[in-house]
Parts: C-alpha cells; sequence; structure tokens
C-alpha cells in the first residue's frame, strides 16, 4: 500500500509495486510529442539487429545482407503493422481519405501480425536478391523478432493500454480510470470493481502487456539455445510461429480491446494465432519425418559467395 500523500499512476498491488508519474510523452520537440509507445518499439527494433548480427557472425554470414534486410524490413513491417489494423477494422476509417487514414497511426491502431507479415515479405525479397535462402533468413531472425515484441510490449504499459479484464491475482494491475484513454475498453465487470485509493479511481486488470511479454522472453531463449541443435532450415522461425501462435491465444483471450474477424463473433487475433500454430505444427511434423537436410549456416554462406 503506497502512503496516503502518494497517488500512484500504475500500481501492482499483490506484489507491492507502484510506479509514480508514469508519462506517456518521451521528450517534446517544437510542439510535437515523441511517445514512450515509439521509443519503446524502437529500442525493440534496435536490440533485434543486434541480436540477429550476434548469430550472423557466430554462424558465418554476411552483416550487410542482414543490415539491407532492416533497411526494408521496419518499413515494410510498419505498412503491415497498419493495413492488417485498417483492414479489420474498416468501419473506422469508411469514408474517410484512405492515404490520411493510413498516417493517423500516432494516434493508435497498430497489429503485430500484420508486421510479422510485412517483415517476412521483406526477408523474402532480400533473400532473392542476395540468394539467401528464405528459411535461412528466418531463422536468424525469429528469436530477434521476439526481442522486439518484448521490448516494444512495454509501450502498452506507457500508454495504459492492451489490459484484460478484472483481477485480484498475483499480478493485478491497478491504473488510474481517468488516465485510460480509451473508455470503452473498460467493461461492467472492470468498472463495478473499481476502487477508491487516495483520492483516486483505480481499475484493476490482467496486465496482458506483461504475461505475453514475459512468455515472449521465455520463447526466445529457448530458440536461441536450441537453434544450433535445429534439423532443419526453417525449423526455427516455424518453432517461433508455432510458440507465439499459442501465446497470443492465450493472452488474447484476457484481453477487453479484441479485435473481431468481421461480423463473425470471433476474435481476429485468436484465429490468425490458431492458423499459424496449426500450419506450423504441419510443417515441424513433414521436416522432422523427411530425410535431414544441411542446416550449417556457415557451410551454406560459404557455398553461397563461391558462385
Amino acid at each position: 500500500m503506497p502512503p496516503d500523500y502518494i497517488t500512484p499512476d500504475i500500481w501492482f498491488p499483490n506484489l507491492g509495486i507502484y510506479f509514480n508519474n508514469v508519462p506517456r510523452v518521451a521528450i517534446s520537440v517544437f510542439g510535437f510529442n515523441i511517445y514512450l509507445y515509439a521509443v519503446m518499439i524502437f529500442i525493440g527494433i534496435v536490440a533485434a539487429y543486434f541480436l540477429a548480427i550476434w548469430w550472423v557472425k557466430k554462424s558465418g554470414q554476411k552483416v550487410d545482407d542482414y543490415t539491407d534486410l532492416l533497411m526494408l524490413g521496419v518499413p515494410m513491417a510498419i505498412v503491415g503493422l497498419r493495413i492488417y489494423y485498417m483492414a479489420f477494422n474498416w468501419d473506422l476509417y469508411r469514408g474517410q481519405n484512405i492515404i490520411r487514414a493510413f498516417f493517423m497511426f500516432r494516434s493508435g491502431g497498430l497489429a503485430i501480425y500484420g508486421g510479422i507479415i510485412g517483415a517476412a515479405l521483406a526477408a523474402a525479397i532480400i533473400g532473392m536478391r542476395k540468394n539467401i535462402p528464405f528459411a535461412t533468413m528466418a531463422d536468424t531472425g525469429a528469436p530477434s523478432m521476439l526481442l522486439g515484441q518484448v521490448i516494444g510490449r512495454f509501450g502498452n504499459f506507457f500508454n495504459r493500454e492492451a489490459f484484460g479484464g478484472y483481477t485480484d491475482g498475483l499480478f493485478a494491475m491497478r491504473m488510474q480510470a481517468e488516465q485510460v484513454l480509451i473508455g470503452r475498453y473498460i467493461t461492467d465487470e472492470i468498472r463495478n470493481n473499481m476502487i477508491f485509493v487516495n483520492g483516486a479511481n483505480y481499475i484493476q486488470v490482467h496486465p496482458t502487456f506483461l504475461y505475453e511479454a514475459a512468455l515472449n522472453l521465455l520463447l526466445m531463449i529457448a530458440l536461441i539455445v536450441y537453434r544450433p541443435h535445429k534439423r532443419f532450415n526453417g525449423e526455427i522461425v516455424l518453432l517461433y510461429f508455432l510458440g507465439y501462435g499459442v501465446i497470443r491465444f492465450i493472452v488474447e483471450g484476457f484481453r477487453t480491446d479484441q479485435m473481431m474477424l468481421f461480423n463473425t463473433g470471433l476474435p481476429l487475433n485468436q484465429v490468425t494465432a490458431v492458423l499459424f500454430a496449426v500450419v506450423s505444427a504441419a510443417l515441424l511434423i513433414a521436416g522432422h519425418t523427411r530425410k535431414p537436410a544441411p542446416v550449417n549456416n556457415r557451410e551454406q554462406t560459404r557455398t553461397r559467395r563461391k558462385k
């Protein structure tokens, strides 16, 4: 319990942890706000790049190839993030200027699966240009994608968003209700369990951003440890799709801001997660049942350079 003279912005009461004066804006330059959400995404991209470069050097690949992938992959991922969100939330943009609406993502509206698709397309393009198997690039980048997702998820913490329903569990998170910008995601159950402390109303919810970040971190570590022992090229990225699909399906079930698959009433991200997981599982089974192919990245790279 915080002292009576402190009114925390965000509070984990059952862990005894609270955060006061949690900002949304990192810096303002001539009236232009740079939000911590964007800063966390940027940090995630940089960290993901250096994690990938560590494996690139270790496996004997060319750093320049993956720098080129970064240069193309980041903008394509951003485009994918936005298009995916807009496509499945079309009612929000109906009748608007589409180009203008696309560039209004500073006010929200990005979807991770669109970013994954965009990054995968970039890897395919760079792979074709440089004669690198897509599976090699994807296996190199998969753990890095997870690291970027882990760090990026903390942007949701600063934005007070992407939370779940009411809970009084160990990891229950309290936020000042007036600081939650999108009030429609505060359900009746959350509102009925609102708590008044030190002069402020708090909602108490599942910190789903934290659940996903923690599980993604564990998956990333598992993939890094297993990668030197993979049975075939493409196995790591398939394990990523499978593992993240399971994680997202579970975590999405807690969230109150689910996107729906048009008028079906089915949560879009859970449907997508199932598709990714099922297809990946089938390809993993097929990969393990056929005769193993060479997977040494160093040897593959040397062969490519001799051509």
